[in-house]
């Protein structure tokens, strides 16, 4: 079984959704109900990064113990996960492309659960559709961000 997903659903994404959804409504862009889109600062990024380094090693022994199917795959799914929530936090564009990239470790994950039970198979659907999604915010975030730099640069002539 895939205890990964539950735990983080219950226990990671959605208590950062909540600190997401704080940090967008305290930076909308020139008062409207658009978020100010955010470039990750280098300590931003070191942070993170050690943060999921030690997300990804604890979760791997917590997997493990629960004895969860296809343990590398899951952990590789927490970590591109714990990536995207904590991208979104942060306002960055590049949380979208986390969030593919974890469609992406989740398909490959439900493809393998449903060579055994094909009743898995509409996960796989369900979770190539979050793809299409992820990757349909992430050309809009990039486009948001880049209106919003045109609009600062034209601002500061």
């Amino acid at each position: 079984t895939y205890y990964g997903e539950m735990i983080t659903y219950l226990g990671m994404t959605a208590p950062i959704a909540v600190v997401a959804l704080i940090s967008w409504l305290r930076n909308p862009y020139e008062d409207s109900s658009t978020v100010t889109v955010s470039k990750v600062s280098r300590k931003q990024m070191i942070i993170l990064i050690i943060l999921t380094a030690a997300v990804t090693i604890a979760f791997y022994f917590i997997l493990g113990a629960l004895g969860n199917a296809n343990l590398i795959i899951s952990t590789i799914s927490i970590t591109t996960s714990f990536l995207a929530a904590s991208l979104t936090v942060l306002r960055s564009a590049a949380y979208a492309a986390w969030y593919a990239a974890n469609d992406m470790v989740l398909i490959i994950l439900w493809v393998l659960a449903s060579i055994a039970d094909t009743s898995y198979i509409p996960m796989v659907v369900c979770f190539s559709m979050f793809l299409l999604n992820d990757l349909y915010g992430f050309y809009n975030w990039r486009r948001l961000r880049k209106e919003q730099g045109t609009a600062k640069a034209l601002q500061s002539r």
